[in-house]
């Protein structure tokens, strides 16, 4: 509905009161003395856009999805060169929507079935795993390859079985996976292909953008992430079928598909009959899976358009980071195993990540604590070797108690998994890194490495 002058009026002052402000809370950020102000692994990265769009939409009041939403989805979908994109609450639950979505009835016999196997890598984040699990789904366990901390192509044929019908994989931290080799696994073998994008917004394999790659996409934009919402997430697809499944299990499940605040949009809302229900049963009230509540606000949304428009300068300041800390760290590769960018790609990297070296005298925990107790934000390649977690060790002792087949395969001794485990540490490189944060950061590592290496610290110049 149109505003009134009045209300126009008034809107446009709060507006213009909300951009000055923000623009005196960023000069504030800013401020860094080292050694006092955190320099941390990520963060929000914003501008009075952002806080301009979120007080706009608040003061529309419309607080389920509305047109900031629509717009959103709009955008992504156009920005990745796909057909469809869909907002959800969170890049877990994108990757839940994606795996879910491959078991919907409406994929006939290619449909992901209990006891399917889908091969994924061990090393990463947990709900990249989560919901091959949570669908009755048997995960298949690979190694990684250092320098790149992908999964290892060269075991993908060991992997691969009788039941394998998926391949779930993440970009870890940007870098893009070997997309040549899995995207040739899986037309050979018929598998879907699900890229867990949500660290790798931005990156590109031979020219393209990740997430274009595979049967689905999902993205997160959670505060670390290459753009934020606060909380929220996307599925992406070009598969229209698979675009129908992911909208039903992401709004409870329903077969209807009208946008919230609307009616009838099939002009037969009370002549549909499915399932075991009487003909002309609410068709706004028809299941057709077992779906959940994923939604995001439009307030949300509104951030995410703004920083949509900022995701190719966030993928630049995301590189330029990189490329200096792999300079300036690269006197340190005799104690520290650093990264690579997978041949061929182009990442917009999450962060940097290093291993330090088995036969270094130097201690991944010391490093660590030396880096914290000097305000660095450290953190390790989230949850290291995933069959090592509590989570997923209390459930093959559950099964094997109750005489069941273990929950997972393993190919290998994942010994790449459990060196990142036990040696492995990442920085970040986000853009709200400034060039003192970064100095900073390289000589307090420096200093660690080579003090623990017993070698003379260099003077910095």
């Amino acid at each position: 509905m149109p505003l009134s002058p009045e209300e126009k009026r008034l809107s446009d002052e709060i507006l213009d009161r909300v951009r000055r402000l923000a623009r005196l809370r960023l000069e504030k950020e800013r401020e860094f003395e080292a050694g006092r102000t955190p320099v941390r692994y990520a963060g929000r990265v914003y501008d009075e856009e952002e806080m301009a769009n979120l007080v706009e939409s608040s003061l529309e009041f419309w607080l389920t999805a509305g047109r900031w939403h629509r717009q959103l989805e709009k955008e992504l979908a156009e920005w990745y060169g796909l057909k469809h994109a869909r907002l959800v609450n969170s890049g877990s639950s994108a990757n839940l929507v994606a795996v879910t979505a491959l078991t919907s009835h409406l994929l006939g016999d290619k449909r992901l079935k209990p006891g399917d196997e889908v091969i994924t890598a061990a090393a990463g984040f947990p709900t990249t795993v989560a919901p091959i699990l949570q669908n009755g789904l048997v995960p298949v366990f690979v190694d990684v390859t250092l320098p790149t901390y992908n999964i290892d192509v060269s075991r993908l044929e060991q992997a691969y079985g009788p039941r394998t019908r998926a391949v779930v994989v993440a970009h870890t931290l940007g870098n893009p996976f070997d997309l040549a080799a899995v995207v040739a696994f899986c037309k050979k073998h018929d598998l879907w292909l699900v890229e867990d994008n949500c660290d790798a917004s931005g990156s590109r394999y031979a020219g393209r953008k990740t997430g274009t790659f595979g049967h689905l996409c999902t993205l997160s934009f959670y505060p670390p992430h290459h753009m934020t919402m606060g909380e929220g997430g996307a599925v992406l697809t070009d598969d229209d079928v698979l675009e129908k499944a992911i909208s039903s299990i992401r709004d409870w499940g329903r077969d209807c598909y009208c946008q919230p605040g609307v009616d009838n949009t099939c002009g037969k809302r009370f002549e549909w009959q499915l399932g075991d229900l009487p003909c002309g049963y609410d068709h706004k009230y028809t299941y057709t899976h077992l779906g959940y509540n994923l939604k995001v606000t439009d307030m949300q949304a509104a951030v995410g358009v703004a920083q949509l428009a900022k995701l190719e300068s966030f993928g630049e300041a995301r590189r330029a980071n990189w490329r200096w800390y792999r300079d300036a760290l690269a006197g340190l590769s005799d104690e520290l195993i650093l990264p690579e960018p997978t041949p061929g790609s182009d990442p917009s990297w999450f962060g940097f990540l290093m291993t330090v070296r088995p036969e270094s005298r130097l201690k991944r925990d010391e490093l660590v604590r030396h880096l914290e107790a000097r305000k660095v934000q450290t953190r390790m390649l989230f949850a290291g070797n995933m069959v090592r977690q509590p989570a997923i060790t209390q459930l093959a002792a559950d099964r094997k108690a109750a005489a069941l087949p273990p929950p997972y395969r393993v190919v290998g001794d994942l010994a790449n998994s459990d060196l990142v485990m036990n040696n492995g540490l990442w920085i970040g490189v986000y853009p709200g890194l400034t060039e003192a944060m970064r100095a900073y950061v390289a000589e307090e590592l420096i200093r660690a490495v080579k003090g623990a290496a017993r070698l003379p610290i260099a003077k910095s110049g």
